[in-house]
């Protein structure tokens, strides 16, 4: 099935979206999150602050400008996955394709680096982590026809949003994140020295 081509609307909007975000970012890496206030990120993108608000719903959204497809990311990998592909491979597949080119972005260590030296953008983050957590666990819930409330269904959605941040400081993240989704299919076993 192919996707429906983008409308002249769409392709603007989204490009508005962008620029908004990429001066966010730019501004608050160069002058800090605290410094800079929404009137100033929409004159960098030479927008009003009405459209900034169009587009984001606040200050901190802007730093986390992908979060809504972050969870529709996530939903499609679980309800989209290939005939006999199982929920583990399709998000062990996901989090390959999203996470290590964001892994290998250039801005990443400034990025992280803002988001931890930053009081509201840290409590933002886990206010979204938390988030993503419950729609992933919905979504596979559905899939098994469980209530959302399933241990097992909220363990495996937390530890899955986990492994980006496990695989992290290692030199082969691919192989990291292979490695960890390989203890949530086979269990968790003891070390070998």
């Amino acid at each position: 099935m192919t996707e429906p081509p983008i409308g002249r609307r769409e392709r603007k909007k989204a490009a508005t979206r962008q620029a908004i975000a990429d001066a966010a970012l730019r501004l608050f890496l160069e002058h800090g999150y605290d410094s800079v206030g929404v009137r100033d990120v929409a004159e960098a993108a030479d927008v009003s602050t009405t459209t900034v608000f169009k587009h984001f719903t606040g200050k901190e959204a802007l730093v986390f400008d992908r979060e809504e497809s972050t969870d529709e990311g996530l939903v499609a990998a679980v309800r989209g996955r290939a005939a006999g592909e199982s929920v583990l491979d399709a998000l062990r597949r996901h989090v390959l394709d999203t996470w290590l080119p964001i892994a290998e972005h250039p801005q990443r260590e400034q990025f992280h680096q803002l988001v931890d030296s930053t009081p509201a953008l840290r409590a933002y983050a886990e206010r979204m982590w938390v988030r993503h957590t419950r729609t992933l666990a919905a979504a596979v819930a559905d899939e098994f026809g469980v209530d959302h409330g399933n241990l097992a269904c909220t363990a495996l959605a937390r530890f899955v949003l986990e492994v980006p941040a496990l695989a992290q400081g290692q030199k082969d993240r691919r192989a990291a994140v292979e490695e960890l989704f390989g203890i949530l299919a086979n269990g968790w076993r003891p070390p070998r020295t």
